[in-house]
């Protein structure tokens, strides 16, 4: 029997912390409205919707993942290319059109009674910016507890940092602008993309290159990314907070449209899972490659997302609550897709032999 690996006690219950965070933030927004709306109006630049306490946490708690990301691993791609080919169709082909489609039927059509076609549309652009950023940082997490390939799991990762620095911004554009009739200023969804991917992927990249030379790799990978991990969880949740502050008055009362919310996204991560895995077997990829692919094609870079919906829409946006709303369910429900796939590895045949080709 392999040791059974668990999360640690933070990540495990990392949706409840969160949950307090939505607690602890609306009761501020509340008990402080002046000092709450004093840091909603702090910008770099006027008109910019760069909210500046929201971009400083998203650094803290982004840089640090990035530091992980080894873009030289990008040459080993065609030793292997089949399961990296599933996921990036899926990453980028499926997930946000599929999304769209879902949030459009849930929120202009089954929910349409329940909610006003303002907050539709919101929820619905919400939604798209969450799929059309693919998960950078857990998914480290999900593979280690599925027994995936960590070099692999690497490669797939930092291949999809530098689509997502092409795509994300026409993407998003393209089908937020389509599905739910909201203007998306091209330019702030480009400050977006500058500010939360380009500056934090440069600094990452910059900085795990003079670590490793100074104190060399082990010394980094073992000592001085764990030390950063309470960093990037503290600016994690210390960002929840603020949003939920800038939300209160909007969210007031309204407590059933995060279930709402919840509903195309659990849906979203389960088909974009079970579609990724199938195609897997289907093109017979090794199960320690298929896992941790089928999880980065259902979890979502919910850092970004947050950050780009609240420079597009403001912090107090509906589009802001959805993406936040995928925070809130992202680690119960990936740890159920991660159950799914450690009971069915027997359905993966040539593991053993694929494992001994893979150094």
């Amino acid at each position: 029997m392999p040791e059974q690996k668990r999360l640690n006690v933070f990540e495990r219950y990392l949706s409840l912390w969160v949950a307090g965070c939505m607690a602890a933030g609306l009761l501020l927004g509340k008990a402080l409205p002046g000092l709450i709306d004093g840091l909603r109006h702090m910008e770099f630049g006027q008109g910019s919707q760069i909210n500046v306490p929201i971009a400083v946490l998203i650094w803290l708690m982004i840089v640090p993942m990035m530091m992980k990301v080894d873009f030289a691993a990008v040459k080993n791609v065609g030793r292997r290319p089949r399961g990296l080919m599933v996921t990036l169709f899926v990453n980028w082909v499926v997930k946000p059109f599929s999304m769209a489609a879902v949030a459009w039927v849930f929120f202009r059509v089954v929910f349409a009674g329940l909610i006003t076609p303002d907050e539709a549309s919101q929820y619905i652009a919400g939604c798209i910016i969450l799929a059309a950023a693919p998960c950078t940082a857990m998914v480290f997490v999900w593979s280690y507890l599925t027994d995936g390939d960590p070099a692999y799991t690497l490669v797939q990762v930092s291949v999809n940092d530098l689509i997502m620095l092409l795509l994300f911004a026409p993407i998003v554009r393209f089908l937020v602008s389509g599905a739910s009739s909201l203007d998306v200023p091209f330019i702030v969804l480009l400050y977006s993309v500058m500010v939360f991917i380009v500056i934090p992927l440069t600094a990452g990249t910059l900085l795990r290159k003079w670590f490793i030379g100074r104190h060399g790799r082990e010394w980094f990978e073992s000592t001085l990314l764990p030390r950063f991990a309470p960093v990037s969880m503290t600016a994690l949740l210390a960002t929840l907070v603020l949003i939920f502050g800038f939300q209160a008055d909007n969210i007031t009362g309204k407590y059933v449209h995060v279930a709402l919310i919840a509903v195309p996204i659990l849906i979203q991560v389960y088909f974009n899972s079970s579609l990724a895995y199938g195609l897997m077997r289907l093109f017979k990829v090794e199960y320690a490659v298929a896992a941790p692919g089928a999880l980065i094609g259902a979890s979502n870079f919910f850092e970004l997302a947050v950050a780009t919906a609240i420079a597009l829409f403001g912090p107090g946006s509906g589009a802001a609550l959805a993406t936040v709303v995928g925070v809130l369910v992202e680690v119960p429900v990936m740890l159920s897709v991660c159950g799914v796939c450690n009971r069915t590895r027997h359905w993966f045949d040539g593991e053993a032999i694929a494992a001994g080709e893979t150094e």
